[in-house]
């Protein structure tokens, strides 16, 4: 791991977080998930900054509270929460600790070092890096829960890992501990077991994108905050919170709806033309796209090209957010077009 770290196929994400220039370190040539930066870090760390002049994610109420990130991967979220005054305990799997460790000593050191002109800023917070594997018992009781705030960014990819994901929030979890995570939407089967599993065992909350920094969001990316849900002290209270619940859970479940039938319903209609100009922005070469209603000729995707190349289209405003994106949503839909390729698999 150590050795691919100072490989030619290390590379490095660079963003700007209330004066600080941060700077992480990824190798997506590894075969680990969890050493590249994914876009849902990037999303959290950015509404954060959104939300940290007053309120909830400011300096004054969030300095010395203990936060645990799970999945930490290259730290990013973290390192947000730490560069506010929050005592982070970062956990992964122990073959992407090195590189953790690496990104959140870096930048914590570079924070020290050059503080930040920005007036929303106190003291720095402190970081800690923890091997965890999720569902261990043992693991998570050595970390002392409960924690204030438990965080996890694009975490949620595979059905096998959501009930031990589940189990491992509440055992770092107390009364009073919040959970945040950010996701991005890959699987219609994998986000419904994760809503499903979530509402059992958590009060839900679907933080709205006006929340969100203007530029770092996207449709498919949604903001988790989550409590644990438990019987109040008295009947009159318990029910009380069980009409608030109530009305707050049928709202999330509103939400999740419009966000199944605008996302999930309707991404198979939309297939063709994000294709076109995903493959248009990103260079992309594609011979054939399907799709239940629209096809797509090569011979236009390569004008598409050509003209963002030359600068005659808006892909030379595209800002960098946009390319990461774009890049995404190509990945996401060319896993369906058919290879044209003649040269059989070994």
């Amino acid at each position: 791991m150590e050795e691919r770290l100072n490989t030619p196929h290390t590379d490095r994400i660079e963003l700007d977080f209330l004066g600080h220039r941060l700077q992480l370190a990824q190798d997506p040539n590894s075969k680990h998930l969890g050493t590249t930066v994914w876009d849902s870090s990037l999303v959290f760390v950015k509404f954060l900054e959104q939300n940290c002049k007053k309120g909830e994610f400011s300096h004054p109420k969030l300095a010395g509270k203990r936060v645990i990130e799970l999945g930490a991967g290259c730290g990013l979220a973290g390192l947000g929460m730490a560069l506010l005054g929050c005592q982070l305990v970062a956990t992964d799997q122990v073959e992407v600790l090195p590189l953790l460790i690496r990104n959140l000593e870096r930048n914590m050191a570079r924070a020290t070092h050059s503080p930040s002109e920005s007036p929303f800023l106190g003291s720095l917070g402190t970081v800690e890096v923890v091997e965890l594997n999720w569902g261990d018992e043992a693991q998570i009781k050595a970390l002392k829960p409960p924690f204030d705030y438990i965080i996890g960014s694009d975490i949620v990819y595979k059905e096998q890992l959501l009930e031990p994901l589940v189990a491992t929030l509440i055992g770092l979890g107390g009364p009073k501990t919040t959970i945040l995570l950010a996701n991005e939407y890959r699987s219609s089967s994998v986000h419904e077991k994760m809503l499903h599993l979530w509402k059992e065992s958590f009060n839900m909350k679907i933080i709205p994108r006006s929340k969100m920094d203007p530029t770092y969001q996207h449709e498919y990316i949604q903001l988790f905050s989550l409590k644990l849900k438990g019987l109040s002290s008295s009947s009159t209270n318990e029910q009380s919170v069980k009409g608030t619940d109530d009305t707050i859970q049928e709202r999330e479940d509103r939400q999740s709806d419009v966000f199944y039938e605008k996302v999930v319903m309707h991404d198979g209609n939309r297939h063709s033309t994000e294709l076109t100009e995903c493959a248009a922005h990103e260079n992309i070469e594609v011979s054939e796209a399907h799709d239940s209603s629209k096809s797509m000729s090569v011979d236009q995707t390569n004008v598409d090209v050509i003209n963002c190349k030359e600068g005659n289209g808006h892909c030379s405003e595209t800002s960098d957010w946009e390319v990461r994106r774009l890049g995404s949503m190509a990945a996401r839909l060319l896993q369906n077009v058919p290879s044209t390729s003649n040269t059989s698999r070994v």
